[in-house]
């Protein structure tokens, strides 16, 4: 039961929709009326603020940081399975949230959280792919894509136990799974790029 707990905890850490909140709470609109009408921080970065997309960016990572760390602490189990059941259920939590109908972001941030609590060496290599692809096509989501598949890679590089790298290669299929209409624009040159504003990411 105390298992269990831990892991609904995750789930409702995740599902918290920041993005939503933030553009509410500061300009009283809705995020999911505009830009892609996604609640993460590339839209509220490009469809709201500068400053709310940072925060957004922050606070979901904090939350699948933090559901990593709950489940460490208190379960303190030396297999790390549950570490990886709860990054996993944050970013389903994110994705499938129970506070906006299930419809909820694409977990790239939370799932940033997550795995780097988990492996910080195979996070931070992620977050350089992200860097050096984004920076290099100015494509988000083609950043977000191949960081999400690094990371499995990457944990695996760094001899990280199954257990990390199995649960790193199921976030990266739910991230990728909710990317698929910028896959499909990619593929057909319609993706927008970073510098452009106002924009669906």
């Amino acid at each position: 039961m105390h298992h269990l707990l831990i892991l609904m905890g995750a789930y409702f850490l995740g599902a918290i929709p920041f993005g939503y909140m933030i553009v509410r709470l500061t300009q009283g609109g809705d995020i999911r009326q505009v830009g892609s009408g996604n609640i993460g921080a590339t839209n509220v970065f490009r469809s709201a603020s500068k400053m709310g997309g940072v925060a957004t960016l922050l606070l979901d990572a904090a939350k699948g940081y933090l559901a990593v760390l709950l489940a460490r602490k208190l379960l303190n189990d030396p297999t790390r399975s549950w570490e990886v059941a709860a990054a996993v259920l944050a970013i389903v939590g994110h994705i499938f949230t129970i506070f906006l109908k299930f419809k909820g972001g694409k977990g790239v941030a939370v799932g940033c959280g997550a795995y780097m609590a988990i492996s910080p060496m195979a996070g931070l290599a992620s977050i350089l792919v992200f860097v050096v692809v984004m920076g290099i096509s100015r494509y988000v989501s083609l950043g977000s894509i191949m960081a999400t598949l690094a990371y499995p890679l990457s944990a695996y590089w760094f001899d990280e136990p199954k257990v990390v790298i199995l649960g790193g290669g199921l976030g990266a299929l739910l991230i990728i799974a909710k990317h698929h209409a910028n896959i499909r624009r990619l593929f057909t040159g319609r993706e927008h790029r970073l510098a452009a504003s106002h924009k669906p990411s």
